[in-house]
């Protein structure tokens, strides 16, 4: 019996994961979804992106090309919010690492 299991956000969406039993379907349900490399180097830029937005919106309201405050302030808290999630992903992964490398074989 196949169950699914809901878990993580991508793109503000719930990703499919299909529980399977060990054996011949393991490398089927394995390739049906984004690597983890990819799903974190995406995330990463994304979150350079909206640094990149903020910081030219600072710009521009420095040099008078906009007067939207809020506008500016949105990009800017919106781009702190993002790199501190990221940050916290970053310190959890850093943990696994360090209770894995601790493990006795």
């Amino acid at each position: 019996m196949v169950e699914r299991l809901y878990s993580g956000l991508q793109a503000g969406r719930l990703i499919d994961i299909n529980q399977t039993k060990k054996g011949a379907g393991n490398e089927e349900a394995a390739g049906t979804g984004d690597s983890f490399k990819n799903l974190l180097m995406k995330s990463i830029n994304e979150v350079n992106q909206m640094q990149s937005e903020a910081e030219q919106a600072t710009t521009d309201l420095m040099t008078g090309k906009t007067d939207n405050q809020a506008e500016v302030f949105n990009a800017i808290k919106k781009a702190g919010v993002a790199f501190d999630a990221l940050m916290q992903i970053r310190n959890k992964l850093m943990d696994a690492y360090d209770e894995v490398k601790q493990m006795r074989v």
